[in-house]
């Protein structure tokens, strides 16, 4: 699959011209090819990348590609050219800021290749200018463990048996603390050739079964075949076994690796038709993506003509009962509003009565007393002046009851408010809640603009009707108040409460809103579960002599 997806991007990038990225994909393919043993498409593949990078000075890549080179002509045993091409790799290295890492792997792939050639001596160098990078066993313990178990398996072939079983087990150790299983399986494996030169039999026995459990953990099946192999040497009892699992492993490693070079060789040759094949489908499924865009695009055109013209209607009717809810509330506001006129005009006309007439009457009786109680008989001065008196008394209750009266010609009485009053006591009267109400007296209710008083009412109606159908009080508070040039209304429920971001926007909060945009003001809730609800409004002050801002409808038409 790998070899499948890397095989379609060379192509891509290779139609693209570009250079780089098509290097790099080469590069991995060649990796790919050498672990199934293709060394010799291995090869084409990492020189065709080095074609391509070595024009654009990639020395990085090209050491990975050199360094690649070398390990594939060392395992097709051509150990002199291996030799140049990790020359060319440490050339590389050079010319630029190489890491340790690089160092440490580079030397190591030489001394194994020096390993393989025979050349011990040389390789032992090489492991051992690999093992003196600084701190390799604290940053690269992997690598340090790879590179002390070469060191120990040259160190075995020149018959220099110091510190050598040390050396493996040390390796072991590591490998061991990071879960390297592959490496474990390699590790394993020379302690039992170790143990086996030795002729520490069951040393090397067990050691080359562990090898071969670590080497199937892996899926390092040429470890597993090679263990196979050295138990079918060291261990006679059971050799016929081994020998019989090693046959079997081997030919069925040697088919699957040539399966998969064929799967290769059919991907190369496939890969262009392939990607033909894709790009007419592509055409096709554009084509037909573009039909199917303008089809759901039509869809959706009619399904929005349909919805805004079924919104149209409905706005409309709104409209109309709007208009009417506005005229039917403001014929009750005008009804009262001359009966309290009525009666303010009766009020001042008895006031003026009393004043004028009975009063003024009262005030000349009192000044002929006053004349004749120059009178000196004795008889005349005590009944003129116990009549004086009885005036004096009638003329100041006269006077209060003026005044009285006379004041309260004058004193605001809001017939808003007796509306809200009025809404309040049918509902307290048919749900037996507890309603509390209360309003600033310095604010002329009665001037506010008609818009706002209609919608005010109707917003109060519905929230309180919410209240008793959803709430489950017993007591709810409102209250009026002026805040610079708004009203403040808010309304409290001791009843259950709600969260408010799961709440259901019913209709009624939805009229509430649409109220709210018409009188342009605002509006909030605050609930919590079992602690009632608040909802608070803030309408903009606006009186009929200043209404020319404020919208009766979500239309353009204004007041006036």
């Amino acid at each position: 699959s790998a070899f499948y997806h890397l095989a379609k991007a060379q192509k891509i990038y290779e139609r693209r011209k570009d250079a780089k990225r098509n290097g790099l994909v080469l590069y991995e393919i060649g990796n790919l090819q050498a672990d199934i043993k293709d060394y010799t498409g291995s090869e084409i593949s990492l020189v065709k990348a080095i074609e391509l990078l070595k024009p654009l000075e990639e020395h990085l890549w090209l050491y990975h590609c050199y360094n690649a080179l070398g390990t594939v002509s060392k395992d097709l045993d051509d150990f002199q050219r291996a030799t140049v091409y990790y020359d060319n790799a440490a050339e590389y290295l050079e010319k630029m800021d190489a890491t340790e890492q690089f160092k440490n792997s580079l030397n190591n792939n030489i001394g194994v290749n020096y390993h393989q050639m025979g050349q011990f001596e040389k390789a032992i160098s090489y492991f051992e200018t690999a093992l003196s990078v600084d701190s390799l066993q604290l940053k690269l313990p992997g690598k340090y463990a790879r590179t002390l178990n070469n060191l120990a398996k040259s160190k075995h072939m020149l018959n220099n048996k110091e510190q050598v079983e040390n050396m493996f087990l040390e390796s072991l150790k590591i490998r061991d603390s990071i879960k390297d299983f592959a490496g474990l399986a390699g590790g394993y494996f020379n302690l039992a050739k170790y143990y086996a030169d030795k002729a520490d039999t069951l040393k090397a026995i067990v050691n080359a079964e562990k090898s071969k459990q670590f080497a199937e953990k892996s899926s390092n099946y040429s470890r597993l075949l090679e263990s196979t192999e050295l138990l079918t040497l060291i261990d006679r009892k059971n050799a016929p076994d081994h020998g019989r699992q090693y046959f079997r492993l081997n030919d069925s490693l040697l088919q699957e690796e040539r399966n998969i070079r064929n799967k290769f060789a059919r991907i190369r040759f496939e890969t262009d038709e392939f990607i033909a094949e894709n790009q007419l489908l592509a055409r096709q499924k554009q084509l037909w993506t573009g039909i199917a865009g303008i089809l759901l695009l039509l869809a959706l055109a009619t399904l929005v003509i349909i919805t805004q013209r079924n919104r149209n209607r409905i706005l409309k009717f709104k409209e109309k009962q709007q208009a009417s809810n506005e005229e039917i509330f403001n014929l009750l506001l005008s009804q009262k509003e001359k009966v309290e006129e009525g009666k303010k005009l009766e009020q001042k006309r008895v006031s003026e009565e009393l004043h004028d007439g009975v009063l003024g009457r009262m005030l000349g009786t009192r000044m002929m007393l006053l004349g004749l109680n120059k009178r000196s008989d004795e008889e005349s001065i005590k009944e003129r002046a116990k009549a004086i008196s009885i005036l004096q008394e009638v003329e100041g209750e006269v006077r209060s009851i003026s005044h009285e009266l006379s004041h309260a010609a004058y004193q605001k009485i809001h017939n808003f408010i007796l509306s809200i009053e009025d809404l309040i006591k049918t509902i307290r009267a048919s749900s037996k809640i507890i309603i509390e109400f209360n309003y600033a007296d310095d604010l002329d209710y009665d001037a506010l603009n008609g818009n706002i008083k209609i919608n005010l009412y109707r917003m109060i109606q519905e929230i309180i009707q919410n209240a008793v159908k959803h709430a489950d009080c017993s007591h709810i508070d409102l209250s009026f108040s002026e805040d610079s040039e708004f009203l403040r209304v808010v309304i409290t429920d001791n009843g259950k409460g709600f969260v408010v971001k799961k709440g259901k926007k019913g209709i009624g909060m939805r009229n509430i809103t649409s109220r709210m945009e018409k009188v342009a003001g605002t509006w909030d809730i605050d609930s919590t579960v079992g602690e009632g609800t608040v909802v608070t409004l803030v309408i903009p002050i606006v009186t009929n002599d200043n209404t020319s801002n404020i919208r009766i409808a979500q239309g353009d038409l204004q007041e006036f």
